[in-house]
């Protein structure tokens, strides 16, 4: 799978600022927070970066093993929820931390793979500079390194989602996206809206590109925002994005005379 990316030069950003933050939420995924640091930091080496990881009430050792690796780290950046408040949530507020013009978001289980970052940054630049504002870079897991029945649920999903809100997105899932942090914080924030962005992101006039990303199998702990959480909220946020979409035109704006 050829993902590299293709630019030459990056937008320029303000001495300290950095150009993309990578948001990360956790909840109980200590075993795999110091080698997913470790792998975003290879990704993106020569681009300003930083690294948000939102701690969203973990009761294992997250805490302790983030504030070790920021001790030495200066790109990490640390935020944590007293109590857990859900993946959306831990989302929002690292978006909200994060001090990067764009933003990109990965699961913290490490099965995402940071090393497909670079390449979604380059497929935003190549569609902005083609005009096309907001730009959301949605992940495609072509290969799932997940079980059976979590994969035939996610195509099951897919297709009722796709069917609703025609978001034209064939993997909404997929935990690693990138966007411009200006644009998703002019979104509507509830819960559970990190599984809609890409309808949300046309609902606001702009464009949803999906590229191929890479999947990996998790190696440690088990999921904790997991399938049943998902069954139960998702039909009636469904309905409620369906009703966002309908209550709301986007302007087209005269050029001035």
């Amino acid at each position: 799978m050829n993902i590299e990316p293709k630019f030459l030069t990056l937008p320029e950003t303000t001495p300290g600022t950095p150009l993309i933050s990578v948001v990360v939420p956790v909840h109980n995924e200590a075993a795999n927070i110091p080698p997913l640091i470790a792998s975003i930091s290879a990704a993106l080496a020569g681009i300003e970066h930083e690294i948000v990881y939102v701690d969203d009430g973990s009761t294992d050792a997250s805490p302790k093993i983030l504030a070790e690796i920021a001790a030495r780290l200066p790109t990490l950046v640390r935020v944590r929820h007293r109590s857990s408040c859900g993946q959306s949530a831990a989302v929002i507020t690292g978006v909200k931390t994060a001090r990067g013009s764009f933003i990109a978001t990965l699961d913290g289980d490490g099965q995402n793979d940071p090393a497909d970052i670079p390449a979604m940054l380059d497929a935003a630049l190549t569609a902005e500079a083609q005009g096309a504002k907001p730009v959301l870079i949605a992940g495609h897991r072509v290969t799932r390194k997940d079980s059976e029945a979590k994969r035939w649920g996610s195509r099951i999903a897919n297709a009722v989602r796709g069917y609703l809100l025609r978001d034209g997105t064939p993997d909404t899932g997929c935990g690693l996206k990138l966007f411009r942090r200006a644009a998703f914080l002019e979104l509507p924030h509830f819960d559970h809206i990190h599984r809609f962005l890409p309808a949300l992101f046309i609902r606001a006039g702009g464009r949803v590109v999906s590229v191929p990303v890479r999947h990996h199998q998790r190696t440690h702990g088990a999921s904790h925002y997991g399938t049943w959480d998902r069954l139960k909220v998702g039909i009636v946020d469904l309905f409620g994005v369906a009703w966002l979409q309908r209550r709301w035109k986007q302007p087209q704006i005269d050029p001035t005379p």
